[in-house]
């Protein structure tokens, strides 16, 4: 096993600096930092807290209906990026796109600061391949609530991108270099908020440039933030299990269904992770799949892959066995 080199503080310091706008520099080697322990790297931690900061702005900006109802809208049409684009396509690629619509989905995912769509896809089939044991980057089974809901995200091991095990995508330039420079797109992201909100303050409108800042990429990123996180920390131990054979502690819950537009049907996704849905019957309500249903009619993106009978037969299997034992 590599044993990772010893550095000072000072250089421990830059390099992590040096990571926020190049996250594919590596000189420890990934290797090394995927061996370094289960610990927060405090470097890490100061874009979470400027993030986090950001929002005591209101305290200056005040709040108009155009910044609150932007941050509403942001919240949303950000959080379809991440569950229809990062998840049911990147990660499990649950049904075919072109490869413009590929970058645009990779582009359009990337304002959520959430790090790059390639990353975020290797981080997340690598938690199916290990859910719920020790090597699970954000089990809260394993290594509790705080964890797996933020201190994963800041650790060193957790960092590296390993483009060997998503070949499928690593093959893409244009995806490669929107997950190396992740800073990018954020920062034009906020810098366009920042400009529109000027020009609508200018031009007789009641909001600003820093109030739109505020609520449209602070308060909204900050809120998207924990609401995605909201699946790694509470669908494994919050809701309830429809199958009992996934190996882990997955669970389903209506909460978190509408607070991540249908990822808190957890458990269904952890049984069968190749189907578009993840509500699996037309009474579990699941937006993100809606929204995709309707893109598939545009023809933007095509060949939605479906729940098999098998799945509804187990499922139908298990619920007349819990009311036998009943």
């Amino acid at each position: 096993m590599p044993v990772p080199p010893q550095t000072n503080p000072a250089s421990h310091w830059l390099r992590s600096i040096v990571r926020w706008f190049d996250s594919d520099y590596l000189p420890e080697g990934a290797e090394n930092l995927k061996n370094t322990p289960k610990e927060v790297d405090w470097p890490r931690t100061i874009p979470f807290i400027i993030l986090h900061a950001g929002c005591l702005g209101v305290i200056w900006v005040g709040a108009s209906p155009i910044a609150v109802w932007t941050a509403v809208a942001l919240y949303f049409v950000r959080m379809f990026s991440v569950t229809g684009f990062f998840h049911r396509y990147f990660s499990h690629k649950t049904y075919r796109t072109s490869r413009a619509f590929q970058f645009i989905m990779a582009l359009w995912g990337a304002t959520c600061v959430q790090r790059g769509a390639l990353w975020w896809a290797y981080t997340h089939r690598h938690h199916h391949k290990h859910s719920d044991q020790e090597d699970d980057k954000h089990s809260p089974v394993v290594d509790g609530f705080l964890w797996s809901h933020i201190g994963w995200i800041t650790s060193k091991k957790n960092f590296p991108t390993d483009y060997k095990q998503i070949p499928d995508l690593a093959k893409y330039p244009e995806l490669v270099f929107l997950n190396r420079f992740d800073i990018l797109v954020p920062f034009l992201f906020a810098l366009t908020l920042f400009l529109t909100g000027h020009f609508l303050g200018t031009h007789g409108y009641q909001t600003s440039g820093l109030q739109l800042l505020v609520w449209g990429f602070f308060i909204s990123t900050t809120g998207l933030f924990h609401g995605t996180s909201c699946i790694n920390s509470l669908a494994h131990v919050w809701g309830t299990k429809r199958f009992h054979n996934t190996e882990d502690e997955s669970r389903n819950s209506f909460l978190l269904t509408l607070i991540t537009l249908g990822e808190g049907w957890h458990n269904n996704h952890h049984r069968y992770q190749a189907t578009v849905r993840q509500g699996f019957y037309w009474w579990e309500f699941d937006p993100t799949y809606y929204l995709l249903y309707l893109l598939s009619c545009t023809g933007l993106i095509w060949d939605l892959k479906k729940v098999p009978a098998s799945i509804y037969q187990e499922a139908a299997q298990t619920a007349k066995d819990s009311t036998q034992r009943a």
